[in-house]
């Protein structure tokens, strides 16, 4: 599954989704409305392509995710590191942290989270 480009039309209607699931259709197309100012054919749209990518179902014109949003983000980030640092996600963190001063509590929280995986690496 590719990802969403972050602020992009399907990735920010993809929020509202997530944000207000279970909802209709025709309530999707109303909030398109409102946010983006679309026609509702261009929320059928935009709900179509999502749909057809695996990540909501329209199913009697109620519309839920079948990835929840904490997962896409996961295969998201997954799927950018894949590309950008060949897999490396050491190579990220380096590139993601040039420049910046992490706080203590920024790298306590990184080292419980390698500590965790460590646990898990069994």
């Amino acid at each position: 599954m590719s990802y969403l480009k972050a602020g992009s039309a399907e990735a920010r209607f993809a929020e509202l989704i997530w944000e207000r699931e279970p909802i209709s259709s025709g309530e999707l197309a109303k909030l398109g409305a409102a946010e983006f100012g679309w026609k509702k054919t261009t929320s059928f749209t935009v709900l179509k392509r999502l749909c057809e990518r695996g990540l909501f179902v329209n199913e009697g014109g109620v519309v839920r995710s079948l990835v929840p949003r904490a997962e896409f983000s996961a295969r998201q980030s997954g799927q950018f590191v894949d590309e950008a640092f060949g897999g490396s996600l050491p190579a990220f963190l380096a590139a993601f942290c040039s420049g910046k001063r992490l706080s203590e509590a920024e790298l306590d929280e990184l080292e419980a989270i390698i500590e965790g995986m460590r646990g898990t690496a069994t």
